[in-house]
């Protein structure tokens, strides 16, 4: 059986995820019927196929309609509504949903998919809420119940690269107090030039300041880890990068 997924939010995430998804072939159990994101078909068509990091889109013919984008003869339909129960997914049959625009990340937010008629959402960011599971492989993702969760989250990039280190050192030695820092690539929400934001320090021009700011990876580590609760505090880093 083939799982039917739609993307919400064609950024940086989510085009990642349709990259990832095409990389891997056809054999892969899972299909992308739709996405909803801003901006026009053509202009999430181009930025799909030619990315300033990863290069261009390669093995894939890569056109567009008025409201689709057809990869490799692939139809995938695309819809613009920044309410998520006013989405297609009952009328294009989708089973789980990538919840990709980084607002949705509560489990009020992410359950407007199911009014629209998705089954499951997997958030890719932190979420927040009791109906939100978050889980990260090598940690806790053996206490994953599918009839138990319908909202998922993986954490963030930080919390996955810190929480199996963090159970490694506790289990083997215990952590009494632990502090943490992130070096991180500076993202969009941060000012390209020096200009206004509402965190001073995220005003400055992100590409010739190394930006100390906060992060949430200390806290989201005892979600999937518990016996760290409360042990653990961080800051982060925001640096240029290429």
């Amino acid at each position: 059986m083939t799982l039917k997924v739609a993307i919400n939010g064609f950024g940086r995430i989510g085009r990642n995820f349709m990259r990832c998804w095409l990389s891997r072939g056809a054999n892969t159990g899972i299909e992308v019927v739709g996405i909803n994101g801003s901006g026009d078909t053509n202009t999430n068509a181009h930025l799909l196929k030619y990315d300033s990091m990863l290069g261009p889109l390669r093995n894939a013919e890569v056109t567009t309609t008025e409201d689709t984008i057809v990869i490799n003869g692939k139809t995938i339909k695309t819809f613009y509504d920044r309410n998520p129960a006013n989405l297609p997914w009952k009328e294009w049959g989708v089973d789980l949903v990538i919840e990709s625009t980084g607002v949705f990340n509560d489990d009020v937010g992410a359950s407007k998919h199911f009014e629209a008629g998705a089954k499951k959402v997997i958030l890719t960011a932190p979420g927040k809420g009791a109906k939100v599971g978050t889980f990260v492989v090598g940690v806790n993702a053996d206490q994953y119940r599918h009839e138990e969760w319908d909202i998922l989250s993986n954490a963030s990039c930080t919390t996955n690269c810190m929480a199996p280190i963090v159970k490694t050192i506790d289990q083997a030695f215990g952590i009494v107090k632990g502090t943490m820092t992130t070096t991180h690539s500076y993202t969009g929400d941060q000012r390209i030039l020096d200009a206004a934001h509402r965190d001073l320090r995220r005003a400055r021009a992100a590409a010739v300041n190394i930006v100390p700011t906060s992060t949430g990876a200390a806290k989201a580590v005892a979600l999937v880890y518990p016996e760290v609760k409360g042990k653990l505090s961080g800051i982060a880093l925001r640096v240029p990068t290429p």
